[in-house]
Order: C-alpha cells, then structure tokens, then sequence
C-alpha cells in the first residue's frame, strides 16, 4: 500500500480488452494509473526516454521528432533483445511517474487505485502490488478486436500475442480474473463484483514507496 491506497495491478495479453474493463473501473469513481500513456509522456520530444530511444533506433524518429509507436513496436517485438533494451529504457521512468501518481492519489484520499499495464508479470512487477487482475478472452476474440482496432493482419497478431507470456501463466499469477470473452454485460458484472471484493478484503501485500 501506499499511506492508505490500495494499489492493484491490471493486465492481460494483447486483445483480450484490458482498456474496456479500465473504462468499466474508471466510471465506477475508482482511478486508474495507465502505463501505456506513460510510456508516451516519457518517450515524448523532451521526455526522459525520448532520446534513448532515438539514439537506439533512429528509423522510427519522424520529422516532427516524436516516436513512431508502431515502427517501434514492430521492431521490438519481433526482436527480444530490442525489446529488452527498450524495457530497460523506459520501465524505470514509467515506474516512477506511476508512483508519483500513487502517492498523489493517496494524498487525495483515494483508498483503491488500478495500475494497467501489460507486461507486469513478464517484468515480475505483480508481485509489487495489492493485488492482481488478469483479463482473459479466448485467441478468436483477441484476433478479431485488434483487426478491428488498427487493421493488423492475422498472422501480425498472433506474433504478438507469442511474443507475450502465455495466459494460463498469467492466470497462475492472478489474484483475480475478468473474463472478457462474454457480452459487455458480464464483463460489467464481473468487475462491480471485483470492486466489491477490494472494499471488503483487507489488502494482500504491499508496493515499495
């Protein structure tokens, strides 16, 4: 915990609808720390990464100078060691803007924050946190909702979708589960009854402050 904010992390693969239950959370009062909009603040022109990254791969610079996402997320993904050098880059400033915004959710009185993010277990970080939420959604369905998002072909995706932990290890590493393959309905149930589940529980473990 961080003073008396219970911090819980949020993750799953690529498609499985990580953003939609935030949203369900979000309108619900509870906020929700997002990794991936901190990884654009640090990777911006004048961002504490940006020029790391423009040094290690100055193809996916554009003119204006900001970082091409999907030249870079095409680069690292289809190369684990780029992909690690890239973690090593921005992980570190990611983490430390999300705690400020911790420690600022604290101070508001907030007492149950989410941070979304979808390499927490590959990184080990899960361990880090109150508690945490996996979503889950079968293969079709991941397929199907990126397609329909960014125009990805199939055989794109499913690069991606290896190239993160398998779910059933995630599972495995969950203190709770959202499965997102059903109507918008049931997801919307499964996270009240999420919620609930954090206002009665006492929390499991605690973050470094």
């Amino acid at each position: 915990m961080i003073g008396d904010l219970k911090l819980v992390g949020l993750t799953g693969n690529i498609g499985v609808g990580k953003s939609t239950v935030a949203e369900m959370i979000r309108a619900r009062g509870v906020p929700v720390i997002d990794a991936d909009l901190l990884a654009r603040e640090v990777m911006a022109p004048g961002g504490p990464a940006h020029d790391e990254v423009a040094r290690a791969w100055p193809e996916v610079i554009r003119a204006d100078g900001s970082v091409d996402r999907g030249k870079l997320g095409a680069v690292v993904f289809a190369d684990p060691d780029a992909r690690r050098r890239l973690e090593a880059i921005t992980h570190p400033r990611i983490q430390e803007r999300a705690q400020a915004h911790a420690r600022e959710l604290a101070r508001a009185g907030h007492r149950l924050a989410f941070y979304e993010a979808s390499l927490l277990v590959e990184a080990g970080r899960h361990r880090d946190f109150d508690g945490l939420v996996v979503v889950t959604a079968d293969e079709e369905q991941q397929l199907a909702r990126v397609a329909a998002r960014n125009g990805a072909t199939r055989e794109a995706t499913l690069a991606r979708i290896r190239a993160q932990l398998p779910a059933e290890v995630k599972r495995r590493a969950a203190t709770h589960l959202i499965d997102n393959s059903g109507d918008r309905a049931a997801t919307e149930r499964q996270v009240t009854a999420l919620l609930d589940s954090f206002s009665a529980a006492p929390p499991r473990r605690s973050p470094p402050g």
